[in-house]
This record gives C-alpha cells, structure tokens and sequence, in this order.
C-alpha cells in the first residue's frame, strides 16, 4: 500500500466530516480564506506579517512592541502564553526552535511548519544553526553572532527580522508582502525590496 501525501489525506478527512454532516465544505473554504486573508485578525502568516510591517513602519509600535510584546499582540490577538519579540539587528541574528516539541506562537502566527516540528531541525538547530540556516538558504555573515531561543510551554518568540533595504516610503501592505513565516522563526530572512 503507497502512503498517501498529507494533501490526500487531508482531503479524505474533509470528505468524510462533509459526508457526516459535521461540517459543510463551504464553511471549510471560509475558514481557510479568512486564514489566509492578509488583512484579516485570524491567526495566520499574514497576521504575523502585517505585525512586522506594522513595526518596520512605525517606530511608536517597533517600541511599544518589543517593551510590552504580550499587550502590544493582545491588541489583535489575545496571547495565551507570554510571548517575547526578538529584534534582529546587524550584529545579531535570533532563530527559534522548540527542542522539546513544537511550543509556537500560534495565536499569531497560525499552524507551525512540518520541519520545525520535525526531531531534525529540533535537535540540529541548537548545535550547528548556521549550518541549518544555510540548508534553508540563509547564509548568516560570520561576524555577526546567531542567538537560537528555545520556545517552551510558558515562553514563545516572534522573530522582528529587519527591515529590507529599499523599501522607504512603503506601505504597511506592501511591507506585509515581504515577510515570511519562515523569517519570523529566524531560519530566512524576509524577501528583498526593489
């Protein structure tokens, strides 16, 4: 028998909810829009995303949000578990892990990706992270110094990445676009501006 891929099977799961009658397909399909809504309130990429531009924009927010991370988020999102925000700067570069499990700030950022889940990256991160990096792309200059954070069960981080050059006099939305999840955990930087 082929293992079925996670699509597949998440297919067959709704499905099967939708033949039960536990749920309609179209309810599905709202919930996944307003998720991926970039200007939406759900706990998703583009929420998380829409916070960094917010704070590469406007400086009161960038220090009110590293001062008081939990009540700056709490604003959008209330913060189940105390949340701290990480500023990368040009000497420092923050990356998150969870070497337990897969502690993540959710309420802001939505599901975490498979691979920071996975006992690889969980275990490897801590000991070589700019060799991690680099598989994902990010080659982090040698002088500059890699701090990696441990997200437990009563602490989460969110990466600040900075902000890419050439983009002065954006907009917050075209900000948004460039930030990534993955440059919100720290392993990619966000896209580049032009």
């Amino acid at each position: 028998m082929t293992e079925s891929s996670p699509l597949e099977r998440a297919a067959r799961l709704e499905r099967g909810l939708v033949e039960h009658g536990s749920v309609r397909a179209t309810e599905i399909d709202a919930a996944i829009a307003r998720a991926e809504d970039p200007g939406g309130d759900q706990p998703s990429t583009a929420l998380g995303a829409r916070v960094v531009a917010r704070a590469w924009a406007d400086p009161d927010y960038r220090a009110r949000l590293l001062a008081d991370p939990v009540g700056t988020l709490g604003e959008l999102v209330a913060q189940p578990v105390p949340i701290a925000v990480l500023a990368d700067t040009p000497s420092v570069h923050h990356v998150i892990v969870c070497t337990l499990c897969s502690c993540y700030p959710t309420a802001l950022l939505g599901n975490p990706p498979a691979w920071y889940k996975s006992f690889e990256y969980r275990s490897r991160v801590v000991r070589e992270p700019r060799a991690v990096l680099a598989e994902f792309g990010t080659v982090v200059d040698p002088g500059v110094e890699i701090r990696v954070h441990d997200s437990t069960a009563e602490q989460r981080y969110l990466v600040l990445p900075q902000r890419p050059a050439g983009t002065d006099g954006w907009t917050e939305d075209q900000l948004a676009t460039l930030v990534t999840r993955d440059a919100m955990i720290g392993t990619r930087y966000p896209r580049a501006g032009e």
